[in-house]
């Protein structure tokens, strides 16, 4: 039927199209208008304009303090030279010949501390070129080690991490970041030591072959380290983000009269909706002004807000555009056909259902943020109401829905990998496998570990 082609042709198109380079911010309205247009009898500029940007503002409006604030938190942690700081600490403590593993931990570290992937990956790229090359480690492995470490558990399921793919739910279904923990720290442990046995066996493959770095143009800085702060100092921010994120949840908010928010002017919601974004806006604030002080001498304090606020723009207003694509299609006619039919497929379960989904719409996307939006956007209040209704608690759903995200979205057209590569100055031929292993085939792996998990000793 014409309604449900014209779906599966435009998200048809958004893949074309992004794998091919097209930004999203031009791509997500005009195939969405695209579709309503062959939809005949759909307004065109009422979608635009009363749904589609719309829903691009409401997305904004929630998530741009966490954008901006992480950006600018990830800009001083680099003009500080902690970044770097922490990523020679772990590469020192773990010896040059676990070249790989000091990669991996040294992002890890990072990005759970709430340092901005693109950040993580200039900072550690450097070091990472060091250590192969000392151990003659083949440099093809470096996009796979630094994925590891930064897209895949410090993502989506250690508890706690201030990654947006953790963040987005809790507005959904009234969570927090530390949802699930003991779950989300068995599939952190899964997805790491998947990877490094992936890693290991590559490695092995190599050294039979009397395969070597290479030969290769690292387009390195050469950065004096002596003017880093020592490790200590350097991991302080991360950890007042950690500390303070938890103990704003379980200890600060709840203690405190909150009861306006019932208002009307507050858009008449609770506590239990907004306190995991409030802690973790609360958390990198703290951070910020921590680096600040420490270090204001040696950082020009206003490059470094100025270039985090413009750096935040981009992944916002991209995320955004997907969020209004999605509402869109969630409009039409056609949607609602192939909602009732992933709905009746997973058999009344919203941890199928909702990972099937979220994980299909972020490899389309090519964004685990953008897909899971979409997802959350169309059928967020559907998940939760399936929840409830079969005693499955939200912070299971919230769980799996951000490993979800990072399952499939580790295809070709992914913008961070994209990146990842031109940083490295890599192809996806020298180096996709082992992302698509670490960052796509592991994750999927270790949510179904999840799910499984789930049916048989519940959510804890």
């Amino acid at each position: 039927m014409l309604e449900v082609g014209s779906i599966f042709l435009s998200i048809a198109l958004l893949v074309f199209f992004a794998y091919r380079g097209f930004s999203v911010l031009i791509l997500a309205p005009a195939i969405a208008l695209f579709t309503v247009l062959i939809n005949f009898g759909e307004p065109l500029l009422a979608n635009y304009t009363q749904i589609f940007m719309v829903k691009l503002g409401e997305f904004a409006t929630a998530y741009f303090p966490l954008f901006l604030l992480s950006a600018i938190f990830g800009k001083l942690m680099e003009s500080s030279g902690s970044a770097r700081a922490i990523a020679n600490y772990v590469s020192e403590k773990i010896g040059e010949e676990n070249a790989i593993l000091a990669v991996v931990l040294s992002c890890s570290v990072l990005t759970y501390g709430g340092v901005s992937l693109f950040v993580v990956a200039f900072a550690v790229y450097p070091i990472a070129v060091e250590l192969f090359k000392k151990s003659q480690t083949p440099k093809r492995l470096i996009p796979g080690a630094i994925g590891l470490g930064s897209f895949t558990f410090t993502m989506v399921s250690l508890p706690g991490t201030p990654a947006i793919q953790n963040a987005i739910p809790s507005q959904y279904f009234g969570t927090n970041t530390f949802a699930a923990p003991g779950i989300g720290l068995i599939c952190s442990a899964i997805m790491f030591v998947l990877g490094m046995l992936w890693f290991k066996y590559q490695l092995s493959k190599a050294r039979l072959a009397k395969e070597g770095y290479g030969n290769h143009r690292d387009n390195v800085m050469n950065v004096a380290n002596s003017n880093l702060p020592n490790f200590w100092l350097a991991i302080t921010p991360i950890v007042i983000v950690i500390l303070l994120n938890y103990i704003c949840v379980a200890y600060i908010f709840s203690n405190i009269d909150t009861s306006y928010l019932a208002q009307k002017k507050y858009g008449a919601t609770s506590l239990k909706t907004v306190a995991g974004n409030w802690a973790i806006i609360v958390a990198l604030f703290a951070s910020i002004i921590f680096l600040i002080a420490m270090h204001f001498r040696k950082i020009e304090i206003t490059k470094c807000l100025n270039m985090g606020a413009v750096d935040s723009l981009a992944p916002i207003f991209n995320t955004g555009s997907v969020v209004g694509y999605g509402a869109v299609i969630n409009s039409l006619t056609g949607f609602a056909i192939i909602r009732d039919y992933v709905l009746n497929m997973s058999s009344g379960n919203p941890l199928i259902s909702s990972s099937f989904v979220t994980g299909i719409l972020s490899g389309i996307t090519g964004s685990a943020s953008g897909g899971m939006s979409i997802s959350l956007e169309m059928l967020g209040a559907k998940y939760l109401e399936m929840a409830n209704a079969t005693g499955i608690n939200p912070e299971m759903l919230h769980r799996i829905v951000s490993m979800a995200s990072a399952s499939l979205n580790m295809m070709p057209h992914n913008g961070a990998l994209i990146t990842l590569l031109a940083i490295c100055g890599l192809t996806h031929k020298d180096s996709y496998k082992d992302l698509f292993v670490v960052g796509l085939i592991v994750p999927t792996f270790t949510l179904v570990v999840a799910i499984l998990m789930h049916s048989i000793f519940g959510c804890f």
